[in-house]
C-alpha cells in the first residue's frame, strides 16, 4: 500500500482546513465512505478536499459539521473560501485555476473569445471593460496581471497538453485596435509553433456542432477522474458526473471533427494576423 501523502495545511485555505477534516474524521473513526454517507457526494470527492485539491461545498460543510459534532466550523471556513476567491480571479473561476495546475490535458472551445491564457494586456482589458464598464482601474491592472499569470498553461514546456478549438469569428472581430490585435494574433501563432497548444479553427460557415453556445473546458488528471466546466458571462459550473462528463467529451471529439486541421487553422491565424497588420479590418 502507498504510504498516505501528507498535507502541507499552510498551502492555501482548502489545504488548512482540509487536513483539519481529516483529522476530525479519524479522531472520529470514521471512514471517508461513512462520512460520506446521508449526503450527495462521494467519498472519492471528500478525498480531494481533505487534500486541499476541491473546496468544501456549503452543503457538505454543513454535514459534516452535524457528522462530527464540529459546531459550525466547516460551514464557517466556507465563508473564508469565499473571502479568498474575492483576492485573485471570480469566485465561480477560482476552483478551475486550482484544477487547470493538476491537468493532464485540457480540451478548450471557446465561440467568442481567444481563450484566457494567450490574451495580452490590451484584450484583456477590452474584455473586461466591455463585462464590468465602471470597474476601477486598480481592479482592471490586477485581472490583468492575474490573467497574464496563466499564461504557463500554454507556454510552459511543463504545462499539460492542450487542444483548443476556437470559432473563426474570433480572428475577424477587431474588439482592439488593428496594430493590438495583429500582436494579438502573432502572439498566439508563436504560442503554437512552440508546439505546446493543438489549434483547430471552427470556420464561420462550418456545419452544425454540439456546442452552440457556451465556452467548455475539458480536464483530465493522472490521479482523478476527468471534469468539465463550461461558463457564462458573470458565472460558471465545473461537472463532475462521469455520464455527463462522457456525453461532452463525444460531443467535443464531434466539434473537432467539424474543425479544420490544425495546420490549415494556424494558417488561417497567420493570414489574420497579417491583414490586421496591414490596415484591412476596420473597428
Amino acid at each position: 500500500m502507498a504510504a498516505r501523502k501528507d498535507i502541507d495545511g499552510s498551502a492555501s485555505v482548502p489545504a488548512f482546513y482540509g487536513k483539519e477534516l481529516r483529522w476530525k474524521r479519524e479522531a472520529a473513526g470514521r471512514t471517508l465512505q461513512e462520512t460520506v454517507e446521508g449526503s450527495y457526494f462521494g467519498a472519492t470527492y471528500l478525498s480531494e478536499i481533505e487534500r486541499g485539491q476541491r473546496r468544501i461545498p456549503l452543503e457538505l460543510a454543513r454535514h459534516v459539521d452535524r457528522l462530527l459534532a464540529t459546531d459550525g466550523f466547516f460551514e464557517r471556513r466556507c465563508a473564508d473560501v469565499h473571502k479568498a476567491r474575492r483576492v485573485k480571479h471570480a469566485e465561480y473561476f477560482a476552483h478551475v485555476v486550482e484544477l487547470e495546475a493538476r491537468a493532464k490535458e485540457i480540451e478548450e472551445w471557446n465561440p467568442t473569445l481567444i481563450p484566457g491564457p494567450l490574451q495580452l494586456e490590451p484584450y484583456i482589458r477590452a474584455v473586461v471593460h466591455a463585462a464590468y464598464p465602471r470597474e476601477a482601474e486598480e481592479t482592471v491592472k490586477a485581472k490583468v496581471e492575474d490573467r497574464r499569470e496563466r499564461a504557463w498553461l500554454f507556454e510552459d514546456a511543463k504545462g499539460p497538453e492542450c487542444w483548443l478549438v476556437m470559432h473563426e469569428s474570433i480572428l475577424r472581430q477587431p474588439i482592439i485596435g488593428n496594430a493590438e490585435m495583429a500582436e494579438q494574433l502573432a502572439h498566439i501563432v508563436t504560442v503554437i509553433e512552440r508546439r505546446r497548444v493543438i489549434p483547430q479553427i471552427l470556420p464561420w460557415n462550418g456545419q452544425a456542432h454540439p456546442f452552440m453556445m457556451g465556452a467548455t473546458w475539458l480536464m483530465t488528471f493522472d490521479d482523478s477522474p476527468p471534469l468539465m466546466y463550461t461558463e457564462g458571462m458573470y458565472s460558471g459550473q465545473v461537472i463532475d458526473e462521469p455520464e455527463l462528463v462522457a456525453q461532452y467529451t463525444s460531443a467535443y471529439g464531434r466539434l473537432r471533427a467539424a474543425a479544420l486541421p490544425p495546420e490549415d487553422s494556424l494558417r488561417m491565424i497567420k493570414k489574420a494576423a497579417e491583414e490586421y497588420e496591414n490596415g484591412m479590418y476596420e473597428r
